[in-house]
């Protein structure tokens, strides 16, 4: 008798696919920025394809990339949305628990909004105005202080003079990560604090700019920034209850309630499709999917789903993700092209 020698991950693989006969409807966790899209692909997909309705769950970015790398099989999810980058740590928790290919499908790009009641006062920010509303500690003639800003007009006298009161996405947020860096980092340095930071740092060059970065995005909780744990609805709701406040949205959520928010500007450009298809628009960030390449021929439809997910009629300049607020990706032809041949994403920069 011959015996076969099989791999520890030839062997999960091989439970996956037993496991998952047993389910035929594509599980999806992740991003709330992402959700609504993946819900109109979603339901298209049940009502033109010969598969089930995929079922599609909120719950964070970060929260999604944790469940998909749980392990394989039919008790794990296929697909994560996600509005930040995968994480080193997600991949590495993926190759703990079986999970070795994961394939990473760019859908577009959103942008972050800043808005508040829509009869409420205009604004016009920069990022050193965040910085300087919401740091911990400011600078001030060639020192830090703790931010002793109450008013946005104290923060910048161009700006009205309402109290400083912010709702930001929280830690779980794909939507912290961009705010973070493309508006409090950004900030902090415009205002002088990133150089302060980095002079008290120590260690190498390296070592020095992260924890410059770090102490920039240490911002203050004195109840003038208040982070939001729950999607841009529970924003909204805070924002309702308190028209003196800013909260911090997705563009697309931002268009579909327009008769109740007021967007701000940044950098003088006004937040849209149109200027952040152009690059204009300074804070803006791609929005991702990542799929369990061993559930690929074993979850009835899963790269059916995929495929049609960017085709050109859903995610394309025309199609319904586009009239819900999504920005086509220009290099949309590249990412169709690696889901058919089930390319895994290479290794992080």
């Amino acid at each position: 008798m011959k015996f076969v020698k099989f791999t520890a991950s030839a062997l999960a693989l091989a439970a996956a696919a037993t496991a998952a006969d047993a389910r035929d409807q594509i599980q999806i966790s992740g991003s709330s920025t992402v959700l609504p899209y993946a819900t109109i692909v979603a339901e298209a997909f049940g009502e033109n394809f010969d598969f089930p309705t995929p079922v599609v769950e909120g719950g964070g970015s970060g929260a999604g990339r944790k469940k998909l790398c749980e392990g394989l099989g039919e008790n794990t999810i296929d697909i994560a949305n996600s509005s930040s980058r995968i994480a080193q740590s997600d991949i590495d928790l993926c190759k703990a628990n079986g999970v070795e290919e994961i394939m990473e499908v760019r859908i577009g790009y959103d942008g972050i909004v800043f808005a508040s009641d829509v009869d409420g006062n205009d604004f016009a920010f920069t990022p050193a105005d965040w910085y300087t509303a919401l740091a911990a500690e400011v600078a001030s003639n060639g020192t830090l202080l703790a931010n002793p800003n109450t008013s946005w007009a104290e923060v910048n006298a161009a700006l009205p003079d309402q109290p400083i009161l912010a709702f930001i996405p929280g830690t779980k947020h794909g939507t912290r990560e961009v705010f973070d860096t493309k508006v409090i980092v950004e900030g902090c340095k415009a205002t002088g604090a990133y150089d302060l930071f980095l002079a008290a740092a120590t260690g190498e060059d390296a070592d020095k700019k992260k924890a410059a970065e770090s102490a920039c995005n240490k911002l203050r909780t004195d109840g003038r920034s208040v982070d939001i744990d729950g999607d841009y609805t529970e924003t909204l709701a805070r924002l309702d209850a308190d028209k003196n406040a800013i909260g911090v949205f997705g563009l697309s959520f931002y268009q579909n309630n327009t008769d109740k928010l007021k967007v701000a500007t940044m950098n003088g450009i006004v937040p849209s499709v149109d200027t952040i298809a152009k690059g204009e628009y300074p804070v803006s960030r791609p929005l991702y999917f990542y799929v369990k390449k061993a559930h690929i021929g074993v979850i009835p439809g899963l790269k059916d789903y995929i495929q049609f997910f960017v085709s050109d009629e859903m995610a394309g300049p025309d199609g319904p993700l586009a009239e819900y607020g999504l920005v086509s990706d220009p290099e949309l032809a590249a990412t169709q092209a690696a889901i058919e041949a089930e390319t895994p994403m290479a290794a992080l920069n």
